[in-house]
């Protein structure tokens, strides 16, 4: 990411940019797997006519031609042909199956009997430790990936009466906070979760009733009554959680460790993290209880239990929730929707970040509460690429796009500024800046069936005055909604096919 801020004021507005994807070298806007499919159907086609002729050459390189159309031939979103197939067919066979329902419970289909969450996160445990400081933290274990996560809550600032060179300065901080995460031991991903829901009014009205004088004016009291009855409705919460993912094996020895091993170790780095987190205006960071975390998966997948939690907690008691509580007791995943409960969600996953240059505050309306989304979850995925392997990347990357722009004789003005843009990059690389891979999810849900057209035409309007290039997650909609939760899911590893393979198609 390049920062523009030559020849201007601190207090001035700073833009950013120069967001890219690594590229490929290839022929004819193939990747590189890609040019050597074509080459090696010129060399059947080749082999084929001369000891079987030229109609037999002719089906061969048809064959080939046909496999590299569906793989070329792209829509806006960046997705071929062959992806949106091998979805289909993907979906299509979960369907058949019945793996999109998901019954839990006593009475369930699960083999658990309980209210385990569904998904990819049906394997994960949950502990609890204290870190250096004497504060009680939760540590996620997804068993597939070998993962640990720790949850911080956060309760963010926002910018409303604050000057600009202080908005400049929070978001320095910010990118050195993700800039330090390549350098933290044994980190495979980060995540970034701020979630606006209606706010129930339970705690209002604890508040105000345990502070309410019995010898108050009538006047006072009328005024207070008032303001219990009107003031939640329609007001909303936001929340703001961060997910920093480790992975479990031993940074000396490369030994697999135990939970306890995990713990011990993140106990004395995670009041370094969260003191980071202040001065990029997180405001007041806490690591996350076991307890906190089970009421905020429980709220997301039941939204009717929000209103349970606050009255137990106005009542001063405390929810007694085990992690395999906090599942739906029915979630069933659609083409296009995922409904779960009482609720129905449709998650957008971002296909291309904003072109050119924006301002700090580009993604404000889309965080921002808004009146047609009750409940939305916004989340930022970071994958912190280390130092060691980041120069090799940025040159390479650098050399693909100066091979694509030299490979025509009239490079078009898109190859051009692509060139441009993998010489920047490896310029700030080189002077010692970070490299991190990102990606976004939106969740929008309602517990209004009637409000679902509404919500979806809300976060279309949303992303697109955010400049980002937004598609529903179809075929895994269920997918979508865990990976938006404060849980440390890192989609990459859990996928059949990797990452570097669909990307040099």
């Amino acid at each position: 990411m390049t920062t523009s801020t030559s020849n201007l004021p601190n207090n001035a507005p700073r833009t950013y940019g120069n967001w890219r994807r690594p590229q490929t070298a290839g022929l004819g806007g193939l990747g590189q797997l890609a040019t050597g499919v074509m080459f090696a159907g010129i060399m059947a086609s080749i082999v084929t006519s001369m000891f079987s002729g030229l109609g037999p050459a002719i089906l061969v390189a048809a064959s080939f031609g046909a496999i590299l159309l569906a793989v070329s031939v792209k829509d806006k979103h960046g997705q071929s042909a062959l992806g949106r197939t091998v979805n289909r067919v993907n979906w299509m066979r979960t369907k058949s199956k019945g793996a999109n329902v998901y019954r839990s419970g006593p009475i369930g289909r699960a083999k658990w009997g309980t209210f385990q969450l569904p998904g990819l996160a049906s394997a994960s445990q949950l502990s609890e430790h204290e870190d250096s400081e004497g504060r009680p933290f939760v540590l996620v274990h997804i068993p597939a990936t070998r993962h640990y996560t720790v949850v911080i809550a956060t309760e963010p600032d926002g910018a409303a009466l604050v000057d600009q060179e202080t908005v400049n300065n929070q978001v320095a901080e910010y990118g050195i906070w993700l800039a330090n995460l390549a350098d933290e031991p044994g980190l495979e991903a980060a995540s970034v979760t701020v979630e606006t829901a209606p706010d129930t009014g339970t705690r209002l009205r604890s508040e105000i009733s345990g502070s309410l004088d019995p010898d108050a004016p009538a006047f006072a009291r009328e005024m207070l009554g008032e303001v219990m009855r009107t003031y939640p409705v329609g007001s909303a919460t936001i929340r703001a959680y961060i997910a920093l993912t480790f992975n479990g094996s031993s940074r000396v020895t490369g030994r697999r460790r135990e939970v306890d091993e995990v713990g011990a170790d993140l106990a004395s780095r995670l009041p370094g993290l969260t003191a980071g987190l202040q001065a990029a205006g997180a405001g007041a960071a806490r690591p996350m209880t076991a307890q906190e975390l089970c009421e905020t998966v429980r709220t997301a997948y039941d939204p009717a239990a929000a209103v349970l939690i606050d009255e137990a907690r106005a009542a001063g008691e405390t929810p007694q929730l085990a992690w395999s509580d906090v599942g739906p007791a029915a979630a069933e995943a659609r083409w296009d929707t995922y409904r779960h409960d009482g609720a129905v969600s449709t998650s957008w996953i971002m296909t291309s970040p904003p072109r050119g240059v924006v301002q700090s505050g580009i993604l404000a309306r889309l965080l921002a509460p808004h009146r047609d989304v009750a409940r939305k979850r916004v989340t930022l995925l970071y994958r912190p690429i280390d130092p060691a392997r980041a120069a090799a990347l940025v040159e390479t990357d650098l050399n693909a796009a100066q091979f694509n722009s030299s490979a025509s004789r009239k490079p078009t003005a898109r190859s051009t500024l692509s060139t441009r843009a993998a010489q920047a990059t490896a310029a700030e690389e080189a002077s010692g800046a970070g490299l991190v891979n990102f990606g976004l999810i939106v969740t929008a849900t309602t517990t209004d069936a009637s409000r679902e057209a509404e919500a979806r035409a809300a976060i279309d309007s949303l992303s697109a005055a955010a400049r980002l290039r937004m598609r529903p997650s179809y075929g895994s909609q269920d997918t979508a909604f865990a990976a938006g939760l404060p849980l440390g899911l890192v989609l990459p590893r859990h996928v059949k096919m990797p990452t570097e393979v669909r990307e040099s198609l």
